[in-house]
């Protein structure tokens, strides 16, 4: 039986005027916003080279807590309560992520004498820990997926379990979310690797390897319940979000209300709710998540014992700021929002914006942003970090920004977001734009037909950039090459540029004095280029024109239109005399499709392999990666070994077709 955590002993006010944000990115300058409004003096901090400017600008002070890497800065429990005695702050807040659901950091901030944004030490072991909360909702009456939440961790027992659970089934940590330290095992012949994979990505995350089993619901929705507690016995729900669309078990997008609840089934949802709430004493802003099948039937998922990334579209509909009553029900004051006085209008979309290629298995992106053209509107609210020049790190989550719409109905909320995507353009690095373009255009998603296997159903990468999409983003990377300068310089001499990612190309360059524009030429199209502003240009195409913004990089330049990414020159040694025409050569091997760090080696010289066999795992961004071999061979040299850091197209393994 689940026992009950004590609440905080907050019968005493504790003001909090200055407040440390331990956290990066996009939610510390959100929480920074709401400090401004109350007049609390926001403190921030920062990992060596992860210092954004707009960090600078929009909190009170900045500091230093320590190298890149997240266990040595924003994991690292004594650096950061070392800082916030340094500060005098009065309070912490984990934002989400890292440490915001680590009962280890809550209770060190309490024993210091620090306030935390956040749910008491005991709340939080009892809520956030998954394998205790599953217990807890058991006991509340509330449904659950059967599985195992033994606390027997060994490799032998849990494979035992699985097996008696039966395929397919999911993995998944017990200490964290969003995506981390879960697999879904289809076979029991891959449990093991992927308990070994599960096991080590969700220590990385959180620090905490424990893993628990589920049987696997197929085609359910995922729907989730905002509550907001206070230490006086008050616990009310904000309604749902459905965060159906995910990848990689990572939302992608998340709307308000759900098309898939009725009043009477939001009503039970928000009752089982506030029941596992206060089954185990939370306080402060949680959510508690349900999966929902297709009768309508729920059942309990786990309790996020933080502020979650999709909480601005509950702020939307119900006019509700959700930190800064996370701040005030921490400094100790009753709620004063009562459960009938919750009010819900309209409907609120948010899309999660990565840095990361769809076209490629949405593998994580990196480096320097050259230039954002964010979009501007009644209805719009984009939460972001980014700017020009600022560094996309491998050592953190991808997440670049969040696009928030609203608007009185659905359809509306629809068509407002699809134009904020089409004024949205971030060139430098490889980025998710074009794919949630795609996205809120189909139609099932129009219809509300919204579950977790909605990608694996209607996704496909060729679906984005069709062969008319790469010939059309070729020609005006070529033509807008002439018109940037630089290397380039406009000498209106005829030219050839050849590209050789992601398609191969040859385009051939003449500058068309009456047009006063480029003329670019590859096979039988052909286009004008013109530039209209710094970063934007125009192509003229079978007597139709469009913009498109695009920007130079070391190796050839940024396009953003209907194709979004990087063209790459073609190097003189891969070019074939006989056809003028850049020849890819693929590499010999295994190949690191981005840069991140080896953490296991599967094979050794001699071994032979099969196609799509894993020989190295790769971790960036705080995910694992398996890089497979292209072809059946055998290994004739590994060039790396756990714990080495590669670049993005370094040959891990070398292999001889067979």
């Amino acid at each position: 039986m689940a026992v009950k955590a004590k609440t905080k002993a907050t019968a005493a006010l504790r003001p909090i005027k200055r407040l440390l944000i331990a956290n990066r990115g996009e939610i510390a300058l959100r929480i920074a916003r709401t400090c401004r409004a109350m007049k609390i003096y926001s403190i921030g901090v920062y990992a060596q080279g992860d210092l954004s400017p707009r960090l600078v600008r929009e909190l009170d002070t900045t500091l230093l807590i320590g190298p890149a890497p997240a266990r040595d800065s924003y994991l690292n429990i004594e650096r950061i309560l070392a800082v916030a005695r340094e500060s005098r702050a009065d309070a912490i807040h984990p934002g989400y992520g890292f440490l915001s659901e680590n009962p280890d950091f809550a209770q060190a901030c309490e024993n210091s004498g620090i306030v935390f944004i956040g749910p008491s030490a005991a709340a939080m072991r009892a809520a956030g820990n998954k394998i205790s909360a599953k217990k807890a909702a058991q006991t509340a009456g509330v449904p659950t997926v059967p599985g195992y939440l033994g606390a027997d961790q060994s490799p032998a027992a849990l494979a035992r379990e699985a097996k008696r659970i039966g395929t397919p089934l999911m993995l998944k940590a017990a200490a964290g979310g969003g995506g981390k330290g879960m697999r879904l095992v289809t076979e029991l012949t891959a449990f093991d690797d992927a308990l070994e994979s599960a096991k080590r990505e969700a220590k990385a995350a959180f620090g905490d390897d424990t893993v628990f089993l589920e049987k696997y619901i197929a085609d359910p929705r995922h729907v989730e319940v905002q509550i907001l507690a206070d230490a006086h016995g008050h616990c009310i729900h904000l309604n749902e979000r459905e965060c159906s669309i995910q990848r990689r078990h990572q939302k992608v997008l998340e709307e308000t209300p759900s098309t898939a609840v009725t009043p009477d089934l939001r009503a039970r949802l928000g009752e089982a709710a506030i029941a596992i709430a206060k089954s185990v004493g939370y306080t402060n802003a949680g959510t508690v998540e349900f999966m929902l099948d297709a009768n309508g039937e729920f059942y309990f998922l786990e309790i996020n014992a933080r502020l979650q990334v999709e909480h601005p579209i509950t702020e939307a509909v119900t006019g509700v700021d959700l930190v800064r009553e996370q701040i005030d029900i921490a400094a100790g004051k009753p709620l004063e929002l009562q459960q009938k006085e919750v009010a819900s209008r309209g409907h609120a979309i948010e899309v999660r914006v990565y840095a990361e290629d769809p076209s490629n298995g949405f593998l994580p992106s990196s480096g320097r942003i050259i230039h954002v053209f964010e979009p501007h509107d009644d209805g719009v609210r984009l939460d972001t970090w980014i700017e020009a020049d600022s560094e996309v790190s491998v050592h953190y989550d991808p997440l670049l920004a969040k696009l928030i719409v609203f608007d009185q109905t659905r359809a509306a909320c629809i068509a407002r977001l699809r134009a904020a995507l089409a004024d949205y353009t971030i060139l430098g690095v490889s980025n998710n734009i074009s794919f949630l373009r795609w996205l809120v255009a189909t139609p099932a998603f129009a219809q509300g037909a919204t579950t977790t296997r909605f990608l694996e159903e209607h996704f496909r990468p060729e679906r984005l950039y069709d062969d008319e999409s790469f010939a059309r983003a070729m020609l005006a990377g070529a033509g807008a090459l002439m018109l940037l300068g630089g290397a380039w310089r406009q000498t209106f001499e005829n030219r050839v540029v050849r590209f050789q990612r992601p398609r191969t190309s040859e385009v051939a360059l003449s500058y068309d004095w009456e047009a006063a524009a480029w003329r670019s030429k590859a096979g039988d199209q052909e286009a004008l280029v013109r530039k209209r502003a710094p970063y934007v240009f125009s192509l003229t195409l079978d007597g139709s024109e469009r913009s498109f913004a695009a920007a130079p990089t070391a190796n050839g330049i940024f396009v953003s239109d209907v194709y979004c990414g990087e063209l790459t020159f073609a190097p003189p040694d891969v070019m074939d005399a006989e056809t003028h025409g850049s020849v890819s050569r693929s590499g010999t091997g295994a190949v690191a499709p981005m840069t991140g760090t080896v953490v296991k080696v599967t094979v050794k010289p001699g071994d032979r392999v099969k196609a799509h066999q894993v020989l190295v795992v790769m971790e960036a961004m705080k995910m694992e990666h398996a890089v497979a071999a292209p072809y059946d061979g055998i290994v004739a040299a590994v060039n790396v070994k756990s714990g080495d850091r590669v670049d993005a197209g370094t040959t891990l393994a070398e292999v001889t077709p067979s």
